[in-house]
């Protein structure tokens, strides 16, 4: 028999709780890798229970009590196998009371986000340990089998246990160094939802949708620090143009060619204020800097009123902070909008020897659209295909091979 969907309500109940229950078994018991399983385990218990008993009155309790057995079980096997039965009820007790559910979800951002990690496993342990998705959840929306998944999440929590750290917030440099961990984790997830670089759609809302969930708490844990805050205005602010940003057929629409009429005014108003507040406190940081730029193109009533030069300004500012091609790429862009076309094509040469960024379709489609636009079809069809070739979703190879048709045929 098929385990019961949980309502909507009691599955976001889940995902919230997931990393307040998780924290409480390592802070209580230690041993992450197996508290872990063990908290999957109470939940896909929940999943099947609630929808026909109800939801408890105390679910955050039901959950850590049924983890605890199920933590208490693996422990014991454990131990068992190993021969050492006689110090089970030593590993068993209690470490120390249960600190606050918000400051526990808080350090397993941070163990989730070790240096030790992979991006990629940095992903998958955060979707998993504090996102409270299941493997099955994760490699469907990476697009890869649930074993390779299980087998990179396994190596992932094998690695934090063998690295000995600590279930505690880290202190000075360390924190810095791990919150800007989390952020940037945090921005690959909402960017592989937004933007999908393979596959057969173009967005993965549930991946935007957990990453701007997993930021918001992230935010409410330090309301202080302006990158974060900066962080979630720019997920905001970019996600509120969604429901424009596709066709009929999934194809990709351009900014200039939204409906803005479809955009979610909610969102901007939210994501703007963020930025303007965050701006207030200091020296911007690099998630500040394009939350403004894209709080400018979201409060332009429409493409041609876009302030261009103050989004030349910005990049500016923003380059000065890293030397990330996909910045430079989006320079280009805005100095093409502001000074002409051809100025924009000088700001690509150098990025046109920059593998980390024309290995990809987006140094070719900007380069397409800059040639289209300084009279050069031929450049432009050319550029079109090239960027087709290296696009990895189907709804961008079909709209770069639509752009080099349309530009073979006859005026």
């Amino acid at each position: 028999m098929p385990t019961p969907a949980p309502s909507s309500g009691a599955e976001d109940l889940l995902r919230e709780l997931a990393p307040q229950v998780l924290g409480a078994l390592v802070r209580r018991f230690g041993h992450f890798d197996t508290a872990e399983d063990a908290v999957q385990e109470a939940l896909l218990a929940a999943a099947t229970q609630w929808p026909a008993d109800g939801i408890p009155a105390r679910p955050r309790g039901w959950l850590i009590t049924v983890a605890s057995r199920r933590l208490t079980d693996l422990l014991r096997a454990e131990q068992a196998r190993r021969r050492r039965e006689e110090t089970v009820g030593r590993q068993l007790q209690p470490a120390g009371p249960p600190g606050p559910a918000a400051d526990d979800t808080l350090i397993l951002l941070f163990m989730c986000c070790h240096p030790a990690l992979s991006p990629a496993a940095q992903i998958a342990l955060t979707l998993r340990a504090v996102g409270g998705l299941t493997t099955q959840e994760i490699a469907r929306a990476f697009l890869v089998p649930e074993a390779t998944m299980t087998r990179r999440i396994t190596r992932a929590k094998q690695t934090v246990k063998d690295s000995g750290a600590p279930f505690a917030l880290p202190g000075g440099p360390d924190q810095a160094r791990g919150l800007a961990a989390v952020r940037h984790v945090l921005y690959l997830i909402f960017s592989e939802g937004y933007a999908a670089t393979s596959g057969t759609g173009l967005i993965r809302p549930d991946l935007s949708g957990e990453a701007i969930r997993l930021t918001r708490n992230l935010h409410r844990l330090r309301p202080g620090d302006g990158e974060t805050t900066g962080l979630l205005a720019l997920m905001l602010l970019t996600d509120a143009r969604r429901a424009a940003r596709t066709g009929p057929a999934g194809e990709p629409i351009p900014l200039a060619d939204q409906d803005r009429r479809r955009w979610d005014a909610a969102l901007i108003g939210e994501g703007v204020a963020l930025v303007t507040s965050a701006l207030r406190r200091g020296p911007p940081g690099s998630y500040q800097l394009q939350a403004a730029i894209a709080a400018i193109h979201d409060e332009a009533p429409s493409a041609a009123a876009t302030d261009w030069p103050q989004i030349v300004a910005l990049y500016e500012l923003l380059r000065q902070t890293s030397d990330n091609p996909v910045t430079a790429l989006n320079h280009a862009v805005a100095v093409a909008m502001t000074h002409g076309p051809r100025a924009g094509l000088d700001q690509l040469e150098p990025l046109a020897g920059d593998q980390r960024i024309t290995t990809g379709h987006r140094f070719h489609a900007v380069r397409a659209h800059l040639l289209e636009m300084a009279g050069d079809p031929a450049g432009a069809r050319d550029s079109y295909r090239e960027a087709a070739r290296r696009a990895g979703s189907l709804p961008h190879q079909r709209y770069l091979n639509a752009q080099a048709t349309r530009l073979t045929q006859p005026g």
